[in-house]
């Protein structure tokens, strides 16, 4: 079987194309700049070179149509016809409580989806606009819905329900939803094969660490607790966003700078987290580097972001009532040794040792633990469009 995975964004348009015999990777692209000018398809054909194809493109229908013909063009394309492409997998952000698993895509989903744009406004639209045009492009095959809030969904109500009127809930859904479930079910997964255990005898607590980052408790493969919250901008301090902070702050910056709802949301989502703090960059490896030449403030967004790290690992082993591993993934948690080892080295007391040498891993599946480690350290790579694919093939199947 063969599966196209699409994300799409408000003006972009990422795919893969997997053939699921062997899980290998077709091709895969990116389109972007959708409806402006300067418009562009970057395709990658198996492991070849990248081949830029600036086009007009309107809007997402024109895209698809784009990577549909470049995927079956002779000199660049990885199939000789439209209908081997047997199921389209898409990621969707924002389900809602409505799905705890991907489903088959139908005209009840897609109403259900449509009434979570207002908790999901910049994602929910374009990921409906990618279906549709999937949809027009290609009419006979089965679609299917894969929720970045779908894994979380096993939380219980302790986890779940904020310290508010409870009508909050009842009649405007506010609740703790979490997000990154799509990457924190695969390495879930992949964490039972690496330590040859099943996953219903695991507790593990999983931590997506990258521009945008959040940790899960997760016992027997049900997701206890997780950092992100109503939207993604609760939980750690990431990139931009600010993570947790006093809810009083909001009026009481919205009276001192004079900013409205929209100006103070941009202020937390964009202009704060670790660039907020450092005032240098939202990337790690810039402050880093930064770090390594004296400057104090990139020094302390990276001591901050690693604290942050560790009380809610701190936090989800009392959930848990003990761990059987840590898991690093993401782009931070998979290519940084040195973030790894800051955030574990206070977790003596739960008997995890790590091993420095094994730790000098970038983006490989690695026990990192010391010998005699009761708790082991792991990397896994993160694979989000791989788990769409599955999924996809699972349901149409």
């Amino acid at each position: 079987m063969k599966v196209l995975v699409v994300n799409c964004g408000s003006s972009s348009l990422k795919y893969q194309l997997f053939d699921m015999k062997n899980e290998d990777v077709l091709a895969k692209g990116l389109v972007e700049r959708i409806g402006l000018e300067g418009a562009q398809l970057v395709h990658q054909p198996g492991k070849e070179d990248k081949v830029k194809l600036p086009a007009d493109i309107s809007d997402h229908k024109v895209a698809i149509k784009m990577v549909i013909d470049t995927l079956v063009d002779n000199k660049i394309g990885v199939i000789s016809s439209m209908e081997e492409i047997e199921a389209v997998g898409h990621r969707v952000v924002h389900g809602g409580e409505e799905f705890s698993e991907s489903v088959l895509i139908n005209d009840k989903v897609m109403d259900a989806i449509s009434k979570c744009i207002d908790l999901a406004p910049l994602h929910n639209p374009p990921n409906i606009m990618g279906i549709e045009a999937c949809s027009e492009v290609l009419p006979a095959v089965e679609q299917v819905a894969v929720f970045d809030t779908a894994f979380h969904q096993t939380m219980p109500e302790k986890s779940f329900i904020y310290g508010l009127p409870y009508e909050a809930y009842e009649e405007h859904a506010i609740r703790r939803y979490g997000f990154h479930g799509t990457s924190h079910k695969f390495v879930t997964q992949q964490a039972a094969e690496l330590l040859g255990k099943e996953i219903k005898d695991l507790k593990l607590i999983t931590c997506h660490l990258g521009n945008g980052a959040s940790v899960a408790a997760i016992d027997g493969g049900k997701v206890m607790d997780t950092s992100m919250g109503l939207t993604p901008l609760e939980g750690l301090v990431m990139g931009t966003r600010c993570g947790d902070i006093d809810p009083a702050i909001v009026p009481f910056l919205m009276k001192k700078m004079g900013l409205d709802a929209n100006d103070l949301n941009n202020y937390m989502n964009k202009k704060s987290g670790v660039m907020g703090i450092s005032g240098v960059s939202s990337d790690f490896r810039d402050l880093e580097e930064a770090s390594e030449k004296g400057n104090k403030r990139a020094a302390l967004a990276l001591d901050i972001f690693a604290h942050r790290v560790q009380k809610y690992i701190g936090s989800y082993a009392a959930v848990l009532n003990g761990v059987d591993a840590i898991i690093f993934t993401a782009g931070l948690g998979e290519n940084s040794p040195e973030t790894r080892e800051q955030i574990l080295n206070n977790f003596n007391y739960l008997g995890l040792k790590i091993d420095k040498d094994k730790n000098k891993v970038r983006g490989k599946a690695t026990d990192f633990s010391a010998e005699g480690s009761k708790v082991k350290a792991l990397v896994i790579p993160t694979n989000e469009e791989l788990m769409i694919a599955r999924d996809t093939k699972n349901l149409v199947k």
